[in-house]
């Protein structure tokens, strides 16, 4: 429980520099495209630097090529979160498309803990992925184990 914790708080932290890093990303593109084109480029940047953030910080695991893979389908559903938040508050609600990806953002953060959390954390078969977060039956993760995508 206390290590969950941990992965929360550090996925709250990657959330905030990720939406930094997006909405930065967001605004240095907005003046050149139509907001939804800045909005999908920022997102598709923003993206990559989160799969590591989340691999080495928050899940303390390796990343892989599979798992690289496998992130921008955690990624799907925060897209499609944000991306109908987004037009809905732009179109239907009146806010400022600049304001808008964030609140936006805030709605999608549940559902891409989840879903980034069953991709990233391995869950092995047997008693070594069974621990608590699908590490060992000491807890330890793969952060032991050298990376074989960075």
């Amino acid at each position: 429980m206390r290590d969950q914790l941990g992965q929360i708080i550090r996925f709250g932290v990657v959330g905030g520099i990720n939406t930094g890093t997006f909405f930065g990303c967001y605004l240095l593109l907005h003046p050149w495209m139509p907001y939804f084109a800045a909005y999908t480029l920022a997102f598709l940047l923003s993206m990559v630097g989160s799969f590591f953030l989340n691999t080495y910080f928050t899940y303390r695991t390796r990343p892989t090529w599979k798992k690289f893979a496998l992130f921008p389908l955690t990624n799907v559903t925060n897209y499609v979160v944000q991306s109908a938040g987004l037009y809905a508050l732009v179109t239907w609600a009146g806010m400022d498309d600049r304001i808008a990806p964030l609140v936006a953002a805030v709605v999608a953060i549940p559902f891409t803990y989840v879903i980034s959390r069953r991709i990233l954390v391995s869950r092995g078969p047997g008693p070594e992925g069974s621990g608590p977060n699908g590490s060992g039956p000491e807890g330890e993760t793969e952060e032991r184990q050298p990376s074989r995508l960075a």
